[in-house]
């Protein structure tokens, strides 16, 4: 039996969390391309993920 608030489908966002100064950087660009840092960090690991699946 499952409890009272399990949904099967439910998924769950993990919070990541940035060293200072990688925050920083990135806080950075993102609002020089007017983009949240969530928005930004997502493209660059995608765009990583890409790199690494490319040499696999």
């Amino acid at each position: 039996m499952r409890g009272k608030f399990y949904h099967a489908n439910a998924t769950l966002n993990l919070p990541v969390y940035l060293d200072a100064e990688v925050q920083a950087y990135l806080s950075a660009i993102a609002s020089k391309k007017g983009v949240q840092l969530s928005e930004l960090a997502n493209d660059l690991l995608k765009r990583e993920i890409g790199i690494i699946e490319a040499v696999k």
